[in-house]
């Protein structure tokens, strides 16, 4: 399916954190909109999605000029005291539109000359190995968040069909650690997965962090359940994965392989 882009100038690009990113002072995010189109997405049910006519995952805007309001907006803020980025709560910012637009490359490049306190990039796309010469720039500031909801790609496919493969998550991963570029692996949401997922990031990460709808959309859930989600689990009579307590089997089986300074449970595992 082709992405529907449009080309705008947005007046702002920092925005405060809040909620469930309370512990970062802004979030920024690149793009609007996202051609993932992950099915859970809770981004769907919030306003940036509702008021549009298209379907979630169909459209995507670009932020012309970001680097340069970018610059002023970094040099304001950190002027005020210290500046800590989640980067992206509302988009990836490695979709595949950033191999042409390269927005999130561009802003890296400010971020390079004016570091923040901590940025926290959250992605699932492989693309994010591309700019591994800004990230290692960046030291110890920066930490790269990629999600892989489980290890099976069967189940991958079942939930996110435009989502990057699970095998390019990995090597992702490895390469970023073996280059020294602070990463973890996150389980968000919660898909189902077998006994062996341990001990496949245990070979690449040393820091895990789990996560589900129930913790993790913003809403206890609700914003998931108006999906239907719970559908997509019982197609594959794995409805008991779509439940408050499944966590809890995930991150046991990560208590056994992951010390607990490694493993961490849904909002202190996104935390600076």
């Amino acid at each position: 399916m082709k992405t529907a882009l449009l080309y705008k100038n947005p007046k702002t690009l920092l925005n405060k954190g809040t909620g469930f990113l309370e512990d970062y002072t802004h979030s920024l995010n690149p793009y609007t909109g996202c051609s993932f189109g992950c099915s859970y997405c809770y981004v769907r049910q919030m306003p940036v999605s509702t008021f549009r006519k298209e379907e979630w995952g169909t459209w995507v805007d670009v932020k012309l000029e970001a680097a340069a309001l970018l610059r002023k907006e970094l040099g304001r803020a950190k002027g005020k005291g210290k500046v800590s980025i989640f980067m992206s709560s509302s988009t990836d910012p490695y979709q595949p539109i950033e191999h042409k637009e390269q927005v999130t490359r561009s802003l890296l490049e400010v971020m390079v000359e004016e570091p923040p306190d901590f940025l926290f990039v959250q992605t699932r796309s492989p693309l994010v190995r591309r700019d591994m010469d800004l990230l290692l720039q960046l030291g110890d500031k920066v930490r790269v968040s990629i999600t892989v909801e489980t290890d099976l790609e069967d189940i991958r496919k079942h939930f996110t069909p435009a989502a990057p493969p699970i095998a390019a998550r990995l090597k992702t991963l490895q390469l970023l650690a073996e280059a020294g570029v602070p990463v973890q692996a996150t389980i968000a949401p919660i898909l189902p997965s077998s006994e062996a997922f341990p001990e496949i990031l245990k070979a690449l990460v040393n820091r895990v962090c789990v996560d589900d709808y129930f913790m993790g959309d913003g809403s206890g859930g609700r914003r998931t359940r108006s999906l239907g989600i719970e559908r997509l689990y019982k197609e594959l009579g794995l409805e008991e994965w779509y439940s408050p307590t499944a966590y809890r089997m995930v991150y046991d089986r990560f208590s056994h392989v992951f010390a607990d300074n490694q493993l961490y449970l849904s909002q202190e595992g996104f935390a600076p």
